[in-house]
């Protein structure tokens, strides 16, 4: 099954809104209580969830909606950032490659479309089904953060992992559509 990315359309800001906002569709490790429901509507009318320090797309499978990846900006030093990027994907879709084929598509978007360095992600330790699909989809496991997110009222160790571009050079089919997943 191919998966591709695409801008998020006006028709999707519904399912957008209930990946993020609805426990049943966020999932375990996504689920940080109830929050703006109108919070993606603003943003949507202010600049299409595409801006300079961070996005979403949509993830597809054809016509269906599979999910969404995210980035932001996270400062690195006075003079230089890189991407911290998230992905949330659907129930009943998860557990199939998506989210790592996913993962590799935004890494191989946002090296193609900015002058980043460096693209990195957290989970929580727990969620050991995350951390292989970020080391699936070439990502290097770089430790543990101990006490960094609160999540079900309690601080959760968490995992960062990261990839860089020289990561890529040897190894481009690490983040090719379908490469490997």
């Amino acid at each position: 099954m191919t998966i591709e990315l695409r801008a998020a359309l006006e028709d999707d800001l519904a399912f957008l809104t209930r990946l993020i906002g609805d426990p049943e569709s966020s999932g375990e490790y996504q689920w940080y209580g109830w929050q703006d429901p109108h919070r993606l509507r603003r943003r949507w009318d202010d600049n299409g969830l595409l801006g300079d320090d961070g996005g979403i797309l949509v993830i597809a499978s054809g016509q269906e909606r599979a999910g969404l990846v995210s980035w932001r900006r996270q400062l690195t030093s006075r003079v230089s950032y890189c991407w911290e990027m998230g992905l949330i994907v659907a129930p009943g879709l998860r557990g199939k490659g998506h989210g790592t084929r996913a993962q590799r598509l935004l890494v191989r978007y946002l090296f193609d479309h900015s002058p980043v360095n460096r693209v990195q992600a957290t989970t929580e330790l727990g969620n050991v089904a995350e951390q292989r699909a970020l080391e699936k989809a070439g990502f290097t496991r770089e430790g543990v953060l101990r006490g960094c997110g609160f999540r079900a009222g309690e601080w959760r160790d968490g995992v960062m992992y990261g990839i860089v571009r020289a990561d890529l050079d040897g190894n481009r089919e690490a983040t090719a559509p379908d490469g490997g997943a």
